[in-house]
């Protein structure tokens, strides 16, 4: 009996020690897990699919990526496919298969009703791999709401590349609440505005060059005076109000904020309603000379016209332009009108200060929903990285869509070299790729092939800073009344005076910032304030 009690206690403590080590594994396999940045609280659902689908397994090679098992992805970007979209993301598939066991099936929102459809696709849980994002496209809204899944952890292993080439500027501006969200595109983009101008009239008048303000009056006095024609012949508030913005280093903060900016971009906690400033009063008498000068019409405010029709023919000398349509415009001319010079002058120079787009204008990121977010970002990362890959998916099947410059390989031409000219079949090569845009990997010119955009790029590079204002996006719902109101009052008071058609300058100005107070632009104004101290806080900026 003693025996068999004996034997009976050694069978119950081996037992015990199995359990021990039972755990004990259990608890490294869990740990590994987190090692990965895997978050283990996956709800059931989007488990069950990984495993039905082949999900993403962890590797037991310290942290290596495991690609054992094939997995689809399902992708979204916005607007629509190519026609040749299906033979592209065709060979793009045998491509990743290849490399990464995987195949992603590419969705579109197609531009109708986009945005309806967007909203939809990330409130109703669809189990959705990857997904084009955009502070345009309420990226920061939908990051604090939760609908994106935070990637610090997964970076650094599954996309350790893209983790590593991504400025960290960008990566600050595609943080929220301490987290990033998205993968921004690392394509800085400068849209300053400016005016493109006669540059061959301003050389045949012996006009100084344009560089200041007061070489833009000398050349606007110049071109009506001896062309006897109306400058800015059309709509000519966007060549004066952003000029005014631009000369006085005044920065749009808020959005649709109406008239409240800060003053200096060195001093962003400055915030002021700008028709309650010296410079405005100053600017107002200023605009009311050239009005009166003919630089515009006096119907420029319900004037539909473009005032660059007028250049084309002949009636007219300016144009409002930011430098990427500037590009545009200008070789457009080339070919309707070939016999006029056109020369550009971004406002950016009053102040030696250009601003990129924010970084988060184009991204990519992951709804909580996907059951893949790891294979998802070794896709973008192949994609961001592999030559192969980057102009497969930007630029189409070469030979197809493409040819490669002969004059310097560097860079792509559409349509392909052998294409006849009555080809009216061929469409270059695009989808709303600009979620992941690299500027290194790039191979099309930009700016329509405008042959100073390089130089100009080069410009706004060297005085470039962070634009630090752009992340101020608020709801402006608990002062929604007073925006309403006071854009109300900008349209009816303020801008009549600012392209000087009010008989009385002064008088006028009093009137307006009554006119102002009486809306709630105080009202706006604070909750700005507040709102933009609150960013700027959380971004260390002073």
């Amino acid at each position: 009996m003693k025996r068999q009690i004996k034997t009976f206690s050694t069978l119950l403590i081996a037992l015990m020690m199995m359990v021990t080590v039972l755990a004990a594994c259990g608890s490294s396999n869990s740990d590994k897990e987190k090692s990965t940045g895997t978050d283990t609280s996956t709800d059931t659902k989007s488990t069950d699919t990984a495993a039905d689908t082949g999900g993403e397994d962890k590797s037991a090679d310290a942290g290596k990526p495991d690609t054992s098992k094939k997995v689809q992805l399902v992708w979204y970007l916005l607007g629509d496919a190519h026609k040749d979209t299906p033979k592209v993301v065709e060979e793009w598939n045998k491509m990743l298969e290849k490399d990464l066991n995987v195949t992603v099936k590419l969705n579109f929102t197609t531009w109708t009703d986009w945005t309806t459809k967007y909203n939809l696709l990330l409130a109703s849980g669809e189990k959705i791999d990857m997904i084009f994002a955009s502070s345009w496209a309420d990226y920061y809204k939908f990051a604090n709401q939760g609908a994106f899944m935070p990637l610090d952890d997964l970076l650094p292993t599954y996309a350790p590349e893209t983790w590593k080439s991504v400025p960290e500027q960008d990566w600050k501006e595609a943080t929220v609440n301490g987290k990033i969200f998205a993968v921004p595109a690392t394509y800085p983009e400068y849209t300053p505005d400016g005016i493109v101008y006669r540059e061959d009239w301003r050389k045949e008048l012996n006009l100084p060059e344009i560089k200041d303000l007061n070489s833009i009056e000398a050349y606007l006095d110049g071109v009506k005076k001896a062309k006897n024609v109306t400058p800015i012949n059309g709509k000519a508030y966007n060549e004066i109000f952003t000029m005014f913005k631009s000369y006085n280093n005044y920065q749009q903060i808020g959005g649709d904020s109406g008239v409240v900016v800060a003053k200096s971009y060195d001093t962003p906690r400055d915030i002021v309603a700008y028709p309650f400033t010296t410079e405005f009063e100053q600017w107002a008498h200023k605009m009311k000379e050239w009005k009166d000068k003919g630089f515009w019409k006096s119907d420029t405010l319900s004037d539909q016209k473009e005032a660059g029709d007028a250049i084309k023919t002949g009636q007219g000398a300016v144009y409002w332009r930011n430098a990427p349509g500037a590009g545009g415009y200008i070789m457009g001319l080339q070919t309707s009108n070939p016999d006029i010079e056109m020369g550009y002058f971004p406002f950016s120079r009053f102040n030696n200060l250009t601003m990129p787009t924010l970084s988060v204008n184009n991204a990519m990121a992951i709804p909580k929903s996907a059951p893949n977010p790891e294979r998802s970002l070794m896709v973008l990362d192949k994609l961001r990285n592999d030559p192969k890959y980057y102009d497969l998916m930007n630029y189409g099947l070469e030979g197809t869509n493409y040819s490669v410059d002969t004059t310097d390989s560097k860079f792509i031409v559409s349509p392909p070299a052998g294409t006849p000219k009555d080809d009216k079949d061929h469409t270059a090569y695009g989808v709303a790729s600009w979620g992941y845009r690299v500027e290194s990997m790039e191979r099309v010119k930009q700016a329509g092939g405008w042959p100073g955009f390089d130089a100009l790029l080069e410009e706004f590079k060297s005085q470039s800073k962070p634009n630090i204002f752009a992340g101020v996006l608020m709801d402006y719902a608990p002062v929604k009344s007073q925006q309403a109101a006071v854009n109300s009052v900008i349209q009816q008071y303020g801008m009549p005076i600012m392209m000087g058609l009010v008989p009385d300058v002064d008088k006028a100005i009093a009137n307006y910032r009554k006119q102002l107070e009486a809306a709630g632009v105080n009202d706006v104004m604070d909750y700005i304030k507040e709102q933009a101290n609150k960013y700027f806080d959380s971004q260390g900026i002073n």
